[in-house]
Order: C-alpha cells, then structure tokens, then sequence
C-alpha cells in the first residue's frame, strides 16, 4: 500500500498494490505495473503473462481470512445489487421498474442463500426453499443457458404474484451447477378472479391465478414464448396483460444473466475452489453472528391476536450453553378459509429476518442464520397450511404479524403497523398494486418511525406523476397521519392517510390487517392506532369498508386509507 504523494518520477510498483491519493485509490491488480512518469502521470501497464492468466492463487483454507472474508461478503452482496440494478432498468410494469418490489440474491451448489440485495426480506428469506425445490425436481437435467421460473407457494413460493426465476450457473467445463442466481418479481397480474391477484376473499389457490411449479422459461438460451403465452393465457382465471407479464419475465432472464456473468469473472479471478470455500465461509459467519447474539437473550413468549379471530403463538427458548434456540409456533390457530395461511418458506423467512435484525455485524442475510435455529410448525396450522388454502395474503399480512409476534416473544420491540396495506385496482385494461407505509414499533432505546415501510415488505410508492400518467387515477393527498403512534417513553411511529381519486370506472380491493386489533406496545407502552378504509362517493356519500374488502369504482369516486401507527414502549414518566 502506497501513499501518492510519496512516489518520485520513475518509479514502479507491481501489483497486486493500492495507491491512496486525497480523491480516490488506484487498485493494482496482480499481472499489472503502475509507473510514475516524469508528469506525475500514473501510467498502468499490464506485464508479460499477465492479466486474465494471472489468476488469484488463494487457498480455499477451512480457516478464513478475515479480509478476504469480508471483501467476499461484500462482492456477493454487490452482484446482487448489480442483478436488481438490471432488472429495474429492463422492467416494463410500474410494479417492478418503479415501486422495486423485487428481489434478487445468490446461492451456492445446494441451493443455500449466500447473498442478496438489500430488496424485500419475505422474498429474500424464502428464495432458497424454491431452488431447493428447483434442484429436487431438474437437479439432474439442468443445461447451460436453462433457466426455469415457479411461484408455486406450496413448494418454495411465496404467493401467486410473486414470479421467481432461477438460472443454474456452470463454470467453464463443470457437469453440473455450481451456483444458482435467482429473481424474484412481484408481477402487476397473474390472474385470479380480482385485477391485480390480490383478491380479498380468496378461499383457494385456483382463485389468486396462475400456479407455475418450476417451468422451464429458457431452454439452452431459447425463450420460450410461445409456451409461456399458452400458460399465462389458460385455465378459469388467466393472467389479464399477458404481454407486461412476459416483458417482466424477460427482465428477470436478464437480471439473472448479469448474476451469471459476474459470478464468472469471480470465478475467474479467484478460482472455482477459493469461491466455493468462502460462500461457505460467509455463511459459517453469519451463523457466529447469530450464536453470539443468542447467547444474550432470553426466554420469551407471545400471543399475537389478529383481526379475524385467529391468532399466532410462539415460545422461544434459549439454549446459552449450546448457543441454540428453538422457535416453536405450537398453539398457532389452524389455517382458515380465507386467504391469511402463510406457506411454511414465508415463516422460516422471517425467523432468518427478525435473528438477523438482532446482529450488529455488517453480514449478509443468508442462510447460514438459521443454522443455530430449531423452528417447529406444525402441519396444517396458518402458518403451515395444506393445499390448496389460499395464501395471498399470508405473504403480505401473516408474514407481519409473525414478525411483531417474534420482536413480542424476545421483548425488543413493540409492534410495527403489522400490515402492508395491499391495494389493488384495474378493469381489463389496467392493473395495478401498492403497499402503503404505516408506523414502526418503538423500542427501549429509540422511538418509532413514522411513515415507513415495515419487516417483511422494502418497496416504495410509485411516484404521483408517474401513477397519475400511466393510470387513470389522481392522488389527492398523502399525508402523516397525527397521533396515530402509541405513547410510551418512546413512542410509536405515525401511519398515514392516502387519498386516490378514480377517473375510470375499475375495481378496487384492499387487504390489510390492523383494522380491529390495535398494534401491542411494550412495557407499559400504549397501543398504536388501528387502521381505517373507506370510499367517498362523488355526491359526498362516505362508505366503511372492511380489513379484506372489494368494491366497484366509478369516476369521481375515492379510495381512503389510513394505515396503523406503531406501539409505544415503556411507561411515561408523570
């Protein structure tokens, strides 16, 4: 490592060397030479035998370095990013390219999550149990230039409009994969019987669209459009905008093709089996992470009440000798008839989410958090259902509720809003769903946010202007909504108040929770608000509507909704 300012005119450093100056640092690698000409021109040659033959020879030890380690979670995190960058630029609905409500990670040869984006953690904790899925069923077939896309929430997925596409990444001669990248999209219509496939009564998978169980979508780097159309395009409730569908799909392709790219030229530079060993490492770390921090909790337990009655139970017990803990959701309510079951992959992924929330270090999430973990679910419960109970909103709702049940159980942290506030509107012609912010939960040592997304959701609002051309909708306001935090020592974030106006007749839904039920707070702190969702006709006429509700649109006519606050923690001092 060399300062700038300390070098003379002629000299010559062989890489692999860093160059610090006051405005950035050059980064010499090996095969390379870097000289200073008599104009203070740094000059980079690249010496014989050099470059891309001038491999890193590093050892894949069982033991880590500790600056290779790092600059490898970084670098798989940053392929990630670059996967997501790709797929917001080659995106076609508003769903994608502007509310980000994608997400994109990397996995070893078993399919394990190595690495992702910092995007949506229900999509990111439950990725690896569809290429799990993928590697069971076509493990053995698997081509170069294949990849397959599955939504099935009974198998890996998460619910129907949350598309993944994974592609099997092979390195120069290798029979098999040694690595997977995957996309995870939530695309603006699968079918179902409601625009936007987020149908609010929902009683099974037939009616939330279009089951796709790892089909193939590239065939040794042929498209398979006309297949595909076919899918989309059958059955009782067939996708609406076939063609937005497959524009998503196709930038989903493109995304992963970027991931397979870089993991290449990693490869390259590296070598296969230094690679190999640290996508081991960078788990075996983050597990480390996550003993540490059991090792400092407690014994806990919670019953998290929902709007319809049913509820979540969880006990977590802490094993501090063993540096275990085992998460057990026994007592939980049967799955229901309506639409809040949560598949078994979403459950596990907030259990990796809320542990790795707990750990300070700078680590990807993966799957290397759950190892010290024991999670029990039993079979047929909401949070575990059987086929074919519908699931749209166990990806969206249930997941939250699960989350705010675990920071209850662990004592950290009162309840978020503990809803996405899923809205959905379209007719034949347009599709379109949102999430909306509400307030986060307050802990022992800081207040809630207001206004902000919560857990298990990391999307944003599509931007006024761009809703408002691509739509036929105006927003009349969006705006905090005051006193809507629980009060507490610290109190709870504030929800929010969104107005749409309808210029076109359409259907409209919603699917949220906290309508009934207020978010808890903690030690003593108050509840936040409950939420409210209602229609103002265009002759002034107000309409109360439900949690879970549908209704007909006309021009001239708003949809209201005020999202939760959080819950306050701690007494106030009087």
């Amino acid at each position: 490592m060399y300062q700038r300012a300390d070098l003379q005119p002629g000299d010559r450093i062989l890489g692999a060397a860093l160059i610090i100056e006051p405005t950035g640092t050059n980064v010499i690698e090996p095969g390379w030479c870097a000289e200073l000409t008599p104009q203070n021109h740094l000059i980079l040659t690249q010496e014989a035998g050099g470059g891309a033959e001038s491999k890193l020879a590093l050892p894949a030890s069982a033991t880590p370095d500790p600056v290779l380690l790092e600059i490898f979670n970084n670098l798989v995190r940053a392929i990630a990013e670059e996967m997501g960058v790709t797929l917001q630029n080659t995106s076609y609905s508003v769903n994608i390219k502007e509310r980000l409500d994608f997400s994109c990670a990397i996995f070893d040869q078993a399919g394990q999550l190595v690495a992702n984006a910092p995007h949506i953690p229900v999509h990111l904790g439950s990725m690896s149990e569809s290429v799990g899925s993928l590697i069971r069923a076509k493990g053995g077939t698997l081509k170069p230039g294949d990849a397959y896309m599955s939504n099935n929430p009974y198998n890996g997925g998460t619910h129907l409009p949350d598309v993944t596409v994974i592609t099997p990444v092979f390195v120069a001669a290798a029979a098999a994969p040694l690595f997977y990248v995957a996309s995870r999209g939530h695309h603006a219509d699968i079918g179902g019987i409601t625009p936007g496939s987020m149908p609010p009564h929902s009683t099974t998978i037939d009616q939330e669209g279009i089951l796709l169980d790892n089909v193939q979508i590239v065939d040794q780097g042929r498209f398979q459009e006309a297949s595909l159309l076919a899918l989309l395009t059958s059955g009782h409730y067939p996708v609406r905008n076939p063609s937005q569908n497959i524009a998503d799909l196709q930038a989903q392709i493109a995304a992963n093709e970027r991931g397979v790219q870089e993991l290449c030229r990693v490869v390259e530079s590296y070598g296969v089996e230094t690679v190999q060993a640290y996508m081991q490492h960078i788990q075996a770390n983050a597990e480390e992470s996550v003993r540490r921090v059991i090792s400092v909790l407690n014994n806990g337990s919670f019953t998290y009440a929902m709007d319809d009655g049913s509820q979540i139970c969880v006990t977590i017990t802490i094993d501090r000798h063993q540096r275990r803990a085992c998460v057990d959701f026994t007592g939980t309510s049967p799955q229901q008839s309506t639409n809040l079951n949560a598949p078994v992959a979403i459950c596990k992924a907030v259990v990796l989410y809320v542990f790795r929330t707990l750990v300070e270090d700078d680590i990807p999430l993966n799957a290397g958090c759950l190892k010290p973990l024991e999670i029990i679910i039993p079979a047929g419960c909401l949070l575990n259902p059987r086929y074919p109970a519908a699931v749209v909103a166990g990806n969206v709702e249930t997941s939250q509720a699960i989350a705010n049940a675990l920071y209850g159980a662990l004592g950290v942290m009162a309840a978020s809003q503990g809803t996405m506030n899923n809205v959905t509107f379209g007719n034949e012609h347009y599709q379109y769903y949102e999430t909306i912010c509400g307030g986060s939960g307050a802990g022992a040592l800081f207040d809630g946010t207001d206004a902000v997304q919560t857990h298990m959701t990391n999307s944003r609002l599509t931007d006024p202007e761009v809703l408002e051309w691509r739509f036929p909708v105006l927003i009349q306001a969006f705006a905090i909504r005051p006193d809507s935090g629980g009060k507490g020592s610290h109190r709870g974030g504030n929800g929010v108040i969104r107005h749409i106006q309808f210029r076109a007749a359409m259907t409209a839904a919603i699917l949220s929770g906290h309508r009934v039920v207020p978010p808890f707070g903690l030690a003593g702190g108050e509840p936040g608000a409950i939420g409210r969702n209602f229609v103002i006709r265009q002759d002034g006429r107000i309409e109360p509507l439900g949690g879970r509700a549908e209704v007909a649109m006309q021009p001239g006519d708003s949809f209201v909704i005020e999202t939760p606050g959080g819950g306050g923690f701690g007494t106030i001092d009087t």
